[in-house]
């Protein structure tokens, strides 16, 4: 199947390891312009040297200016943007009782100001040339709350509420506006509570990056246009709803 992105250009934030880096290996293979960014410069020069048409760009994203230092380095690599992958780790873990509003506020800066900085930026040129992809890398304790995962569920939360809002002002300019989620597990390293975690998945087994990375890359083409303003989970089957 032809994604129709090559030639796009994406930007996928937090993608020198794990999931961001599954995504922007696919939509690589795809033959899309990728920008690999992340707070580790050297690794995200790595992976852009092993991809056909790729630039790494070192930015922490939360920092001051960080978003438009990352948007800059895209245009100056490729020009528009056409596909934007919002990615970045969680907060802190912890339960929800005892937290500050400097604790909220933290959550929602890294995990909603951010990324609503990213989109905006981008939004205009996607609508004006008919076609975008916003795509965010959740997480299942949006449908689920985590326990443990405070900070995470509330500003998840409120990003896929943005999102879904977004979904639908935009959706008629031709850009799609979804949500790929992934579930959190606590993965402590003893082999028994990962063989009973494991058992607990009904495919028995933990999910790939790279298998992650493809679901991702077609929700970033041509054939998924139709796909907007929802979550689509690739969990194995272990988060139990619709």
């Amino acid at each position: 199947m032809d994604l129709g992105v090559a030639g796009r250009t994406a930007v996928v934030c937090a993608s020198t390891s794990g999931l961001g880096e599954a995504v922007a290996r696919a939509l690589g293979a795809e033959g899309a312009n990728v920008v690999v960014s992340g707070r580790r410069g050297e690794r995200a020069g790595q992976i852009a040297d092993e991809l056909p048409s790729a630039v790494g760009v070192e930015v922490d994203l939360t920092a001051e200016g960080g978003p438009d230092r990352l948007l800059a380095a895209a245009a100056d690599a490729f020009g528009e943007v056409d596909i934007l992958v919002l990615n970045g780790p969680g907060p802190r873990p912890g339960g929800a009782a005892g937290l500050t509003a400097d604790d909220i506020a933290g959550a929602v800066h890294s995990l909603v100001l951010v990324q609503q900085r990213l989109v905006e930026a981008v939004l205009p040129g996607m609508r004006e040339r008919g076609w975008g992809r916003i795509l965010a890398v959740g997480s299942s304790g949006v449908v689920s709350p985590i326990p443990k995962l405070a900070l995470s569920n509330t500003g998840r939360a409120a990003l896929a509420g943005y999102l879904k809002t977004l979904s639908a002002e935009v959706a008629a300019d031709g850009v799609t506006v979804l949500d790929a989620t992934t579930a959190e597990r606590e993965r402590r390293p003893v082999e028994q509570v990962s063989a009973d975690a494991q058992a607990g998945i009904p495919a028995r087994r933990y999910g790939r990056p790279d298998e992650f990375g493809a679901v991702a890359a077609f929700l970033c083409g041509a054939p998924a246009s139709y796909v907007t303003g929802t979550a689509l989970r690739c969990d194995g089957g272990l988060v139990n709803v619709l």
